[in-house]
C-alpha cells in the first residue's frame, strides 16, 4: 500500500511540474514582443520536459494494470510462489487453471490425461496441489517383477481402449504388459541388434567397470529395469502413460517409475549413474535439437567409465550416417558395440529405415 502510494505522489509531482514549466515557457512568450519568427526552445527546457514526460510514462506503466498479462488467471500467480513450475505453462493458461480448478482438501479431479497432456507440451513440474489422489484397493503385491499384473490396482476409468491388464496383453503384446512375454526380453541374441544383459555384464567385467545403478528412458513398463533388478542392480524408469497403464505397471512390478517426458531434464545429479538406456521411444521422430539435450544430459548424469546403451533406434538410413552418427558421435565415447540393420517392417522397408544398437563408455576424465 505504501508503495502505491507513493508512486501515486511521484506521478501528482510530475504532472504538476510538467505545467509549471509549460505555463512558465507560454508566459514568457506572451510578454515578449512577436518576433518575426518564432524563436526556438531553449535546448534546456527541452530536455527537461523530455526527462519528465519520460517519468511519468514510466511511473504510469508501473502503477497501471494493464502491464499484466490479463490472459493469465491471477490465482497462477501465487502458484507459481508456492511451488516452481515450468516456464512453458505460461503458454498454455487456459489448460494449466483448468488442472488447478478444484476444491482443495477433498478428492483430486480425474484428470490424469490432463495433467499428462500439459506434461508433453513441456509445463513440468505441474505445481502442486492440496488434494487427495483417488486409489485404488490393491491385492497382495507380489516381489517378482514378472509376476502376473494385479488387475484392481489401476483406475481404469481413465483408459478407454481397455479396462484390464490381460486385455492390453492380447490387444498388442509388444506393449509390454504380458508378463510370459517380457520374461523372455533382454536375454537372447536372435541378431546382431540385440544386447543381451548377460552380454552386457561380460564386456562391463572386461574392462573392470561395474554396474549399479542405471535409467531406461522411454522404458515402457519397465522391463529392462525388472531383469535388471535380478542382477542386483537398480534402474528407475522414465516413462509416459500415453493411453496406457505404464507408470502404474512400473510401479506394481517393484520397480521405480519416473513420470517425466523426453524433453525434461533427467532428476539425477551429476556422473552419478553406471549405465543409461535409450529404448524404442528414442528414434528418429524426436525432434533434432531436443534429442541432442538429450544426449548431453545423458553425458551429465553418466560417471566416468559408465555405458550409454541405445536399443533399436531407428532412423533412415541415409540420416544415420549423415546426421544421427555425427551427433553421437560428438560425446567422444568409445563403441564397445555398433550394430546398424535394415527394419524389415512395412514402414521400415517404404521409408528405408535401418535400426542401430549401440553400447558406448565415457571416457574416466575430459
Amino acid at each position: 500500500m505504501g508503495i502505491t502510494m507513493g508512486l501515486n505522489l511521484l506521478l501528482l509531482v510530475a504532472m504538476v511540474a510538467t505545467n509549471i514549466l509549460s505555463l512558465y515557457h507560454l508566459s514568457s512568450t506572451l510578454h515578449s514582443p512577436p518576433p518575426s519568427s518564432s524563436p526556438p526552445i531553449p535546448p534546456h527546457l527541452l530536455h527537461q520536459l523530455s526527462t519528465i514526460r519520460a517519468t511519468i510514462s514510466h511511473l504510469t506503466r508501473l502503477h497501471s494494470p494493464s502491464t499484466l498479462n490479463l490472459t493469465t488467471p491471477s490465482d497462477l500467480l501465487l502458484y507459481t510462489h508456492l511451488s516452481p513450475i515450468a516456464s512453458a505453462c505460461k503458454n498454455y493458461p487456459q489448460m494449466l487453471h483448468q488442472y488447478m480448478n478444484y476444491t482443495p482438501f477433498s478428492t483430486c479431479p480425474n484428470d490424469a490425461f490432463l495433467a499428462e497432456s500439459l506434461i508433453l507440451r513441456g509445463c513440468h513440474p505441474l505445481p502442486r496441489r492440496r488434494c487427495f489422489s483417488t486409489t485404488t484397493t490393491t491385492t497382495t503385491l507380489k516381489t517378482d517383477p514378472f509376476a502376473p499384473l494385479p488387475e484392481n490396482s489401476v483406475n481404469w476409468k481413465l483408459y478407454t481402449s481397455c479396462k484390464s491388464f490381460t486385455c492390453l496383453a492380447k490387444l498388442k503384446p509388444e506393449m509390454g504388459f504380458d508378463m510370459k512375454l517380457e520374461k523372455t526380453r533382454f536375454l537372447e541374441y536372435k541378431s546382431e541388434l540385440d544386447l543381451p544383459i548377460s552380454q552386457l555384464f561380460e564386456l562391463a567385467n572386461n574392462a573392470k567397470s561395474v554396474i549399479r545403478l542405471g535409467v531406461d528412458i522411454g522404458g515402457g513398463s519397465g522391463t529392462f529395469a525388472a531383469q535388471m533388478k535380478l542382477k542386483n542392480v537398480s534402474v528407475v524408469t522414465t516413462t509416459m502413460n500415453l493411453g496406457a497403464p505404464y507408470n502404474e505397471a512400473v510401479a506394481l512390478r517393484g520397480l521405480v517409475p519416473l513420470h517425466v517426458p523426453l524433453q525434461q531434464r533427467l532428476p539425477m545429479f551429476d556422473g552419478v549413474v553406471d549405465l543409461v538406456r535409450c529404448g524404442r521411444a528414442v528414434n528418429r521422430w524426436i525432434p533434432l535439437t531436443m534429442l541432442e539435450f538429450l544426449l548431453y544430459d545423458v553425458d551429465r548424469v553418466l560417471r566416468g567409465g559408465g555405458y550409454f546403451f541405445i536399443d533399436h533406434f531407428f532412423s533412415k538410413s541415409v540420416d544415420l550416417g549423415k546426421v544421427y552418427a555425427p551427433l553421437i558421435g560428438k560425446l567422444g565415447y568409445k563403441k564397445v558395440k555398433w550394430a546398424v540393420s535394415s527394419k524389415t517392417d512395412s514402414n521400415g522397408i517404404k521409408n528405408g529405415e535401418v535400426y542401430l544398437t549401440a553400447l558406448l563408455q565415457k571416457p574416466l576424465s575430459k
